[in-house]
């Protein structure tokens, strides 16, 4: 179906680039809107709500097959109300029926597909649904017929379903923990645990914590890196360095434009599903540099910067903002736009490099297991026929030994093989880039940048972490009550923030003030934090809500407790607090966080694997923070060098603040008496290495600072 010949739906004034790509479907298609819930009741119909994300394959394969098709659609608005939902947009109402939808079929994903009754409540859910009965599943049009005639002639059952699985949420809910644990009796154990299990999980052939297919879950470096600071525990760091390596080796990895596709459909991280996140790129470069702080190895370093550079170029915005995704699928030319296929910008034929790179094809093909037949492990869709993905197929020792030459000469080949490809890769059309900017993942963007800045030195990665935090402070806080909004694109901020949003971004201030030092950042991190708490923070029993309890249309308030392919919202929430009250002396903020990770302790004693991101601040509430302050000026090339010290280490649990004698200065004495008397030694800048306040003697000499933080 062509789409420019239907008339616009409801969504065509959104600026969502989901509801936009349906805004011409011949359903007629409704935002998440009273509007439309008010249409449900007046015309006696139930709701059908599809949830998705610009990026997502399947949900391309469902609207060609299903909503693009005129007697479907016909269908769907004969008998339906139709909502669509971008779940990046609005993750409290994803998190609500994705809920449901686990419950009635023991799994989800995208794109969502549920019926509503009048109440919101759902009634039937599941995801991917063909036109024509197929891999077991039932054809859409059956489906629709059959939950039409339900509720023509036996509604009493759709409600005893709906009353009956909103019942079982709302009892089950994170929310509404049945018990908790005293903080007091959460101990290193859990952390013993977590390993324990992960250790059993790991693929030691290959690398990371399942089977196939193998999602980069960055939490899980999180927590183990920092376990393996704890414990010096080899093993551990051999499995974080070597999933890292397989990563990188790997066809999940753009070995041409730098950036990690989504996961790998295989447990060798071959065959990526090509779609690229924002939030995959921040997460992960981090740990790569933090990597690259406990080993000094230059390839973590490399990966790190290659990450970077692709945000750089391709998902930051002219006004700073970093973009969120880029898709999976693209066309395979430019007459056919609407012809796409997954993978098809990034693969190539063997006779295609062969033509580009002439004499140096064999060593390139050789080197990234490019074959005539294509190297695709498995193709289930039959869309890799004959193509090609690279990945590291084997050691540049062994090919420099295989073609006779010196690694630094086959470095030198590849390098002007993959600019060569990069080159003819970018006249193909591109993948489709969603350009909505979230404040919850340029916040995990900027902690990335500075991290970068702080490890690498190099000033391009400050200012990038700068450019984006002006454009949200100037865009998407309401500088009256210091609420945020949760996305803006094409010129709007729109939607209210939620949880994440306030984490996500206080955790960037605070790690771009301990890069920067603008003490406005963490006046900032202050203001937002206690917006956080005033909102989302459950006074009775502790934790986080996930959204506010403005919207009246959410059938439950979750509080989400997995670390997945990001951190849960309340995870970085009490890390914050930790961070902050040792930052400022605020032992109100500690007894919050203190009382949140009592909430979940059960939890997390339960399914410490789940929950990585919480034991990286059960870690922290366990450990005792190194408090390190610098006395100097931010601009002196001594006091950069003592920074320098700070910086190269990986301490995971230190707070760092600088005490320049001014307006800075000032105002962290007005929030911690401690520092009002910290100073400079004959002028020369000075560091205090403290626990609890108590600090060694101060030193003006760099090695004395370095010999005292290497005390472990």
């Amino acid at each position: 179906m062509n789409q420019q010949i239907n008339k616009p739906n409801h969504l065509i004034s959104e600026k969502s680039p989901y509801l936009q790509q349906h805004a011409y479907n011949p359903v007629n298609w409704y935002p998440w809107s009273e509007e439309a819930f008010e249409k449900a009741k007046r015309d006696d119909k139930p709701i059908f709500l599809s949830i998705g994300y610009s990026t997502c394959y399947w949900c391309h394969v469902m609207e060609r097959e299903c909503f693009e098709n005129d007697s479907i659609a016909e269908l769907m608005n004969e008998h339906f109300i139709s909502i669509k939902v971008d779940r990046e947009e609005r993750p409290d109402i994803d998190r609500i029926y994705m809920s449901a939808v686990q419950a009635m079929t023991g799994s989800g994903g995208w794109p969502m597909s549920v019926f509503l009754d009048h109440d919101l409540k759902p009634f039937w859910g599941g995801t991917y649904i063909p036109p024509t009965a197929k891999y077991g599943r039932i054809s859409f049009p059956d489906l629709l017929t059959r939950l039409h005639e339900l509720w023509t002639n036996d509604r009493k059952k759709i409600y005893e379903a709906s009353n009956s699985l909103t019942e079982y949420l709302q009892k089950n809910s994170p929310a509404k923990m049945d018990s908790t644990l005293n903080v007091e009796s959460i101990s290193t154990d859990v952390l013993d645990s977590a390993f324990n299990i992960f250790s059993r999980s790991y693929d030691e052939r290959f690398g990371g914590f399942s089977s196939a297919p193998k999602f980069p879950r960055p939490v899980q470096f999180n927590f183990l890196l920092r376990y393996y600071h704890r414990t010096n525990n080899q093993l551990v760091l051999e499995m974080c360095l070597k999933t890292l390596k397989e990563m990188w080796n790997g066809g999940m990895y753009d070995h041409l434009g730098g950036g990690f596709h989504r996961y790998s459909t295989d447990e060798r991280w071959r065959i990526p599903h090509f779609e690229k996140m924002l939030y995959d790129q921040a997460q992960l470069c981090i740990s790569y540099l933090e990597a690259y702080q406990i080993t000094k190895d230059e390839f973590f370093a490399e990966v790190a910067k290659d990450i970077l550079r692709y945000v750089q170029e391709k998902m930051t915005s002219s006004e700073g903002g970093f973009y969120s995704a880029e898709d999976a699928e693209s066309a395979f030319d430019f007459e056919h736009p609407n012809e796409k296929e997954e993978g098809e910008f990034y693969l190539w034929k063997k006779s295609e490099i062969e033509k580009l790179l002439g004499e140096n094809a064999e060593l390139f093909c050789f080197t990234f297991g490019i074959e005539e037949n294509g190297n695709a492990l498995s193709d289930p869709h039959n869309v890799f026929q004959n193509k090609n993905v690279l990945y590291q197929a084997l050691p540049l020792e062994t090919v420099a030994k295989r073609f006779g030459k010196s690694v630094d000469e086959v470095k030198i080949i590849l390098k002007v093989g993959q600019e060569s490809l990069l080159v003819q890769r970018e006249q193909r059309p591109k993948p489709h880039l969603d350009d909505k900017i979230l404040v919850s993942w340029n916040g995990l963007m900027i902690s990335a940048f500075a991290k970068a800045y702080q490890v690498l030195g190099d000033e391009t990665y400050l200012h990038s972490a700068e450019n984006a935090t002006n454009f949200i402070t100037s865009k998407l806080i309401n500088k009256q009550t210091y609420k945020l909004f949760r996305r803006y694109r094409d010129g709007e901020a729109k939607i209210d923030g939620t949880l994440e949003d306030y984490a996500f971004f206080v955790q960037a201030l605070l790690d771009l003030y301990e890069s920067s030092f603008e003490i406005s950042h963490l006046q900032l991190a202050i203001k937002l934090n206690e917006t956080l708490i005033e909102i989302f923070y459950d006074k009775e029993n502790g934790g986080f809500f996930d959204a506010s309890d403005e919207d009246k249309t959410l059938i439950l308030r979750t509080k989400e407790s997995y670390d997945g392919a990001e951190p849960s919202g309340n995870s970085i929430a009490i890390l914050n607090l930790l961070r902050l009250s040792q930052m400022l002396d605020n032992k109100e903020w500690k007894v919050l966080a203190e009382k949140s990770l009592a909430y979940f302790g059960k939890q997390i004693s339960q399914s410490p694997h789940a929950m990585p991101q919480f034991l990286v601040a059960v870690d922290f509430l366990l450990s005792t923070p190194k408090e390190i302050i610098i006395a100097g000026n931010r601009n002196d090339i001594e006091t950069k060098k003592m920074l320098g010290e700070v910086y190269s280490r990986f301490l995971p649990y230190k707070i760092l603040l600088l005490a320049d004698g001014n307006e800075g200065q000032k105002f962290l004495s007005s929030q911690n008496s401690f520092l009002k008397n910290i100073k400079q030694i004959d002028g020369s800048p000075t560091a205090f290495v403290c626990e609890n306040y108590v600090c060694n003697l101060p030193t003006t000499d760099r090695n004395q600072l370095a010999k005292t933080l290497d005390e472990h």
